[in-house]
């Protein structure tokens, strides 16, 4: 329960004094007896098959301990080189998925026999310094044979493309689907109509600190201990040590300062898995700091989803039927399935919509992989359903706080099991759509933005209503 005399009042931050004294540490901060440095071997094509590897003139180059490639993490990761993961992602409980039945492809930490991304890592360079290994990694030699390459979602799930995935026929990763009532006879029967493509456009997390890692074996409890630049590292840890064949205790992971994440420092990437690994084959401490340039290529992109939307609405602004077609853009492996989930369970946010076909699709790409960012799929929804209302509200020339009253779930009907099977336990969405309209003074701002287009002055003024699933 939140204590009533936090409501409002300013709250000190606990962590600025350390901060803003260079008194805390960062993965980067970090000096241990021993350690090694990783620079990575990364893909300069999008799309393309590994012929061969030629690392004997970067061997030689002073201060190189050891180049590993895929070959060299079979045995340790096994898991991570079989063609189908495994599905850890929510299930549906109302609508349909297909979520558990199309296949989950395994992530390589190393590619090896296939590059799907500029960027991903072929080779691990490991040096007694970073930039030994910066310079030895710049003489490794790949000889790839290109493919053709995926930007466009679309593009990718016409019938005929190359799969990005054998297991994956039109590189289609993940869908969700609610189809309830009639929507064709609900939108021929509205009095009102819109059809709308509504795109949440990519973009990338950028926090102020790249990822890092630091490995080093654990001689008291055979196993690992890792800093790493990371949200959730318990999670991290389970993952490890699942992984890994070992027990969770066997596994300390310690977060840092993590110096911003916003969704992308969640779970275990390729680049992570090898560190870890290059830590157990050598037995010492090994590090790994992404670079800027790095951090665009190989750390997660956010949303690029691209919704085709149509809706009905009556006289009174009421909704009649909604259909969606969300395609979700997944990037080159499978980190962000779960985006679709969110976005699909949030449909109808809170309004009461009696006739629903909405579908969410994710279709694997040559781009770097979207994952969490921000609300993870959640943004999205409630951006294009609000998109949606003030498109109806257009159409039916009607106030934009109107359209939205009139479809407003009622605290009569709460608890309230929504189309994709959501609870919704209580609400009451009049209340702070009123308190905002009373605080903004919106009857005067509107009257402000009809005398400032007389003037050649366009200024907008938005509404937003959402319901949010979160923890």
């Amino acid at each position: 329960m939140v204590l009533r005399k936090y409501m409002g009042a300013p709250v000190k931050r606990r962590e600025d004094p350390r901060l803003i004294t260079g008194s805390s540490v960062y993965v980067d901060d970090l000096q241990l007896t021993g350690m090694v440095h990783v620079s990575f071997v990364r893909s300069i094509y999008a799309h393309a098959k590994i012929k061969g590897i030629d690392t004997s003139d970067a061997a030689s180059m002073p201060g190189v301990v050891a180049i590993l490639t895929a070959d060299d993490l079979v045995a340790v990761l096994p898991s991570k080189y079989e063609a189908v993961g495994e599905d850890t992602g929510p299930s549906a409980e109302g609508g349909s998925s297909e979520a558990s039945t199309i296949p989950v492809p395994s992530v390589e930490p190393l590619a090896r026999s296939k590059v799907r991304y500029i960027g991903e890592p072929i080779a691990a360079v490991i040096a007694e310094s970073r930039a030994q290994a910066d310079d030895a990694a710049e003489l490794v030699v790949v000889e790839y044979e290109p493919l053709d390459a995926y930007v466009d979602p679309y593009v990718a799930r016409e019938d005929g493309s190359i799969r990005i995935y054998d297991t994956n026929p039109n590189n289609v990763g993940v869908r969700h689907e609610t189809v309830h009532g009639d929507v064709d006879a609900a939108l021929e029967a509205s009095p009102f109509r819109i059809k709308e493509r509504i795109r949440a456009s990519r973009c990338h997390p950028v926090p102020l600190e790249p990822r890092g890692i630091v490995a080093t074996p654990d001689p008291v409890t055979r196993g690992l201990t890792v800093w790493v630049s990371n949200q959730g590292p318990h999670g991290y840890r389970n993952e490890v040590a699942r992984t890994f064949g070992l027990g969770q205790n066997q596994v300390r992971v310690i977060a840092p300062e993590v110096g911003g994440g916003f969704g992308a420092k969640f779970g275990v990437y390729p680049e992570d898995w090898t560190i870890m690994a290059a830590a157990q084959k050598l037995n010492r401490p090994v590090k790994w700091i992404e670079t800027r340039s790095e951090h665009f290529l190989s750390t997660n992109h956010g949303r690029n989803q691209i919704a085709e939307f149509e809706a009905g609405c009556d006289e009174h602004g009421k909704i009649t039927a909604l259909r969606a077609r969300v395609t979700l853009d997944l990037g080159a492996y499978p980190k962000g399935l779960g985006l679709a989930w969110s976005t699909w369970v949030m449909s109808t946010g809170p309004y009461n919509i009696p006739n629903l076909d909405y579908v969410v699709e994710g279709v694997f790409t040559n781009t770097m992989a979207n994952g969490a960012y921000r609300g993870a799929g959640r943004p999205e929804a409630a951006f294009y359903l609000e998109r949606v209302m003030d498109l109806l509200a257009d159409a039916a020339n009607l106030p934009p706080e109107q359209l939205r009253r009139a479809n407003f779930l009622q605290p009569e009907q709460f608890p309230y099991t929504t189309l994709s099977g959501e609870r919704y336990d209580t609400g009451e969405y009049e209340k702070p759509l009123d308190k905002a309209i009373e605080s903004s003074d919106y009857a005067k701002l509107r009257t402000e933005q009809e005398e400032l287009r007389e003037q050649g002055r366009y200024i907008g003024i938005g509404l937003g209503s959402y319901v949010e699933i979160c923890g």
